[in-house]
């Protein structure tokens, strides 16, 4: 479980394919600190077990559905990734609560600088629209972020907002990003049970 409150900027060390699999091993010099085999750390939003570590370092295997669902797999050696170890249970939730588990990928569609923020559109899956609310939260590539604007149903083509702090630009990955790169999407845990409880109700209104 995360918070979605990002400790560093981490970077791609070696990426090896293993058979529609991959290991990483990633530069960590604060998340790796206390790193111990069996361990879980969020890696651009992906929550990932670590099963080599040094003092500055962890490798991670990330299995083939993984890498289908994230845009993990696209990753290169120098890149910079977005990590926070799992939250303690005595910790203050700060972002929201995160379980490393991505939904989907989305696309930055423009950015729009303001006088100390800088305001990201996203497109949205179709099937991750319902569960994106204005003023909800989200998890962008790890990163906690509440949606400050967001398209109608009606639209044909579904998208969200998002406005970043300087913090945020100089913390994390999205500082980076370039109209038309890709980022993980988590949706919001009780958005996501609401759904399904719906729809069973849904099925049995039917019935």
């Amino acid at each position: 479980m995360f918070t979605g409150l990002i400790e560093e900027q981490g970077s791609v060390i070696e990426l090896v394919d293993n058979d529609g699999a991959a290991r990483l091993k990633l530069s960590a010099p604060i998340t790796a600190t206390d790193a111990t085999h069996g361990a879980s750390i969020s890696v651009n939003g992906v929550c990932l077990t670590v099963v080599e570590q040094g003092p500055d370092w962890f490798v991670a295997d990330v299995m083939a559905e993984t890498l289908r669902a994230s845009v993990i797999g696209s990753v290169k050696v120098g890149d910079r990734v977005n990590l926070e170890r799992a939250a303690l249970a005595n910790s203050r939730l700060g972002g929201h609560i995160v379980q490393g588990h991505v939904d989907g990928s989305a696309t930055l569609l423009s950015r729009v600088e303001g006088s100390a923020w800088r305001v990201l559109r996203f497109t949205l899956p179709a099937d991750l629209a319902p569960l994106v609310a204005n003023k909800g939260s989200i998890t962008v590539s790890g990163v906690s972020l509440t949606v400050s604007a967001v398209s109608a149903a009606a639209e044909a083509e579904q998208w969200f907002e998002v406005s970043l702090i300087p913090e945020t630009l100089a913390a994390t990955t999205l500082g980076a990003l370039e109209v038309g790169q890709p980022v993980n999407l988590e949706t919001d845990i009780l958005a996501r049970h609401v759904e399904r409880l719906l729809s069973f109700t849904n099925e049995g209104s039917e019935s």
